[in-house]
């Protein structure tokens, strides 16, 4: 079989020919000659003794096996049409295989947001509003309960890590969570006081006295600071750690630049409906008749919405990873990363962690976030219960509070791009503890100096009491939206051009155990003021001060970690650059030395016969 073309039009070829094979066309950026296989003897023309006829026409010599190909043309149209010079369909400018990663995320986020909302203010309920306890558990909850907890997660994690696959990682992670939730919602909690020991903490209680109080409900209540731990490693494992390990393992660092910001935008309409959801499920108790566990109603359906949550969670990841290709990284970067760095134990990956400086300062930022925001939460969550005793008033409060924070987090997205794409990511990640110390320093002095303003507070209506609810929410409301906005898109996106190793390891020993130890440090401080200086309110100049030093520390880290972050991005732009060029030098070598060796001398008579045809033929 051989073809003959003969051109017109557009269509030109050179005087002196040389011979070409017939492959699927490429990018024109990247489009090369490749090795010529080796060419099949056609019957019914005459060949040369070098393989080319020996008439004046283009011709093609046809290998054994041609492989497919599809002749694309170039054209207006087809840019006009959504496509590039690549040949890749795009819509409003962006990709449509960026679309197959983005939404998935964000519904993802949107899904894990709803989960997390309801979860968290249903464990301040349970565990500060159950009998014999308040809110004093909390930091002994967080320290001797929830830290222990984390880190013994984060050393299973590791193992499970380095003998499971991605896949199952995540599967093997997250179903436990969706059981817990369910099996509480129907089994724990309505039998609960069949293996709560009530009586053997009240014995205590009388012993010990009551500065025991904290410690001991942990032991009288322990199922329900059961799930008061479960649902904060929801956020620090499924957020932090499966969420956005695989956002940045199928995203490339100009998506995240574009994209990240946006995800919370999804989640924070999350927030709102499941502050909706919370707030109706406080005013469905009200609704109950006398001699019926309304919390136990509700607590059973927002459990049914969180395992169906889940659910749709895991259908999404399964989804993305069937139908979306993960992106080409660096070859060079990461065949030299797997050469340094081979799998580690446990202690050996803790020893590497701290070593590297990198991983030290995003540590840092994440310890002093806990820090911070707990020295405010907890002093603000006592004076919410002394304001809103009941359950229903406490819930029904604390839906209204994540309505807000979701309103005001889903403004602060719609700044949030135009903030990185005009300062970068390091002033995008000092805002998070600005804000944090002008708000938190607010609520401090109102809490310091609350009785001389009582006159004044009462021309609104309000008391000291409720006038330090009301600016501690909205301290809340602007430090949780500066982190979903700015924080966490700036923390995960400094992960991006780490090695695959420290990636993995690195989030999982920051996300999971130095979050949880950033809230256990506050609790410790706030424990060791209360000791020392008799109440949170003598210790509240004190607090202040810390919250000052450890946020001047944050910025510092900051600041290291935005120099260094935009070195690995330059690193990694230059190898790549080096990638792309030393390709292209190697094939125009190999081209340029085959085509010398198989340049045609043609013979310069005028076409005869059928080769002056029009047509292309082919036989």
């Amino acid at each position: 079989m051989q073809a003959v073309i003969q051109a017109k039009g557009p269509l030109s070829f050179p005087t002196n020919p040389r011979l070409r094979t017939l492959q699927p066309l490429k990018p024109l950026k990247q489009r090369t000659l490749p090795t010529i296989p080796k060419l099949k003897t056609l019957n019914g023309f005459s060949i040369s003794s070098n393989g080319l006829p020996q008439f004046r026409t283009f011709s093609i010599g046809v290998p054994e096996e041609l492989p497919s190909f599809t002749l694309r043309a170039a054209s207006a149209d087809g840019l006009m049409g959504g496509e590039d010079l690549d040949g890749r369909n795009k819509f409003l400018g962006i990709e449509i295989s960026t679309y197959k990663k983005i939404i998935p995320l964000g519904l993802m986020f949107f899904c894990i947001l709803f989960n997390y909302t309801i979860l968290r203010d249903t464990k301040d309920v349970l565990v500060v509003t159950a009998k014999g306890s308040s809110a004093e558990i909390i930091p002994f909850l967080k320290t001797w309960v929830n830290l222990p907890m984390a880190v013994g997660f984060m050393l299973l994690y590791t193992k499970l890590a380095n003998v499971l696959s991605t896949k199952a990682l995540f599967y093997t992670v997250i179903v436990p969570f969706i059981a817990f939730f369910g099996a509480f919602g129907f089994l724990l909690y309505p039998m609960s006081h069949y293996f709560h020991p009530t009586v053997l903490a009240d014995k205590l209680l009388a012993t010990l006295g009551p500065r025991f109080l904290g410690p001991l409900a942990i032991l009288r209540i322990w199922s329900f600071c059961l799930f008061y731990v479960m649902a904060e490693l929801w956020g620090s494992v499924v957020i932090s750690v499966l969420f956005w390990g695989f956002a940045n393992q199928i995203t490339t660092v100009d998506e995240a630049k574009r994209f990240y910001p946006l995800f919370g935008l999804g989640a924070n309409v999350a927030l709102v409906f499941s502050g909706r959801t919370v707030k109706y499920f406080s005013q469905l108790r009200q609704n109950l008749g006398p001699g019926v566990d309304g919390w136990a109603i509700s607590l059973r359906g927002m459990m049914s919405i969180v395992v169906l949550m889940g659910l749709a969670i895991c259908f999404l990841y399964w989804w993305v990873n069937t139908y979306v290709p993960l992106p080409t990284r660096s070859s060079t970067r990461s065949s030299r990363k797997k050469k340094d760095k081979p799998k580690m134990g446990t202690m050996e990956s803790l020893k590497f962690l701290v070593s590297s400086k990198y991983i030290r300062d995003l540590a840092t930022v994440v310890v002093a976030y806990g820090i911070s925001i707990n020295l405010v939460e907890v002093t603000w969550k006592s004076k919410l219960k002394a304001q809103f005793p009941s359950p229903n008033e406490y819930s029904s409060f604390m839906g209204d509070f994540s309505t807000a924070t979701g309103i005001a987090t889903f403004t602060m997205m719609l700044l949030s791009q135009f903030i990185f794409n005009k300062y970068g990511w390091g002033v995008a990640a000092a805002i998070t503890p600005t804000v944090l110390l002008i708000t938190g320093v607010g609520f401090f002095s109102l809490i310091l100096f609350g009785a001389p303003l009582t006159p004044a507070l009462a021309s609104f209506g309000m008391t000291p009491l409720l006038a330090a609810v009301y600016v501690g929410a909205l301290q809340n409301i602007f430090s949780k939206s500066a982190k979903y906005s700015l924080f966490d898109p700036c923390k995960e996106m400094a992960y991006i051009p780490l090695d695959e190793d420290t990636k993995v390891k690195g989030k999982a020993a920051i996300d999971v155990v130095c979050n949880p130890l950033g809230k256990s440090g506050g609790a410790l401080i706030q424990q060791f003021m209360i000791l020392t200086f008799g109440s949170l309110a003598n210790s509240t100049p004190y607090l202040g001060a810390i919250l000052m030093v450890i946020v001047t520390a944050w910025l510092a880290a900051a600041r290291s970690l935005d120099k260094q972050f935009t070195e690995l991005r330059r690193e990694e732009e230059l190898e790549k650059e080096m990638e792309r060029a030393q390709v292209k030098i190697l094939v125009v070598a190999e081209d340029d030395t085959k085509g010398s060796s198989l340049d045609p001398v043609l013979d310069d008579s005028p076409p005869t016969g059928s080769g002056a045809s029009d047509s292309k033929k082919i036989q």
